[in-house]
């Protein structure tokens, strides 16, 4: 019995996280844009998705009891990579930077075969930033593209400002 219920609590890998939200996001998307337009819908698909990565930010700064760091940070990245769900090339990780260049993003080609390549940076790419506010308000995030808007690659360079505060 308690196997049964630490299975049934175990989290769930990010990657079929994100493939659950999108299946539902895809319809409350869909409703909006036939009733409000486009700009109408994929303005509050972003600020909807915007909000729920702060919140999770938060959320995963709460299990590490607010004692976040670049080390938290880096552990918290083995989530999105799950089931080979990312490949990664690391350039650079510090104690205030973490550089890295994701090579397949199998976010992306989820996206793409549910038929949701046009807002799947809204889905996924937007919350890698937002995630930041919620998890360490030091932490910021510079990339210049991503694979699914188009890219070879995604160029992440995340650093910890220690003057900000957490």
């Amino acid at each position: 019995m308690n196997s049964a219920i630490a299975e049934s609590t175990a989290p769930i890998p990010m990657l079929e996280r994100r493939r659950i939200e999108a299946a539902i996001l895809k319809h409350v998307y869909d409703t909006l844009k036939e009733s409000h337009g486009e700009a109408v819908a994929r303005r509050t698909l972003a600020d909807a998705v915007r909000r729920s990565a702060v919140a999770q930010g938060a959320e995963m700064a709460a299990k590490v009891g607010g004692r976040t760091s670049m080390q938290t940070f880096v552990e918290r990245q083995a989530l999105w990579r799950a089931g080979d769900a990312l490949t990664i090339d690391v350039k650079e990780q510090t104690d205030t930077s973490y550089v890295f260049n994701v090579t397949r993003c199998r976010y992306a080609e989820m996206y793409r075969d549910m038929g949701l390549g046009e807002i799947g940076h809204l889905l996924s790419c937007q919350r890698d930033a937002t995630f930041c506010e919620g998890y360490d308000k030091r932490l910021r995030l510079t990339r210049t593209q991503t694979i699914m808007q188009g890219a070879s690659h995604c160029d992440f360079n995340y650093k910890l400002d220690d003057e900000g505060s957490s």
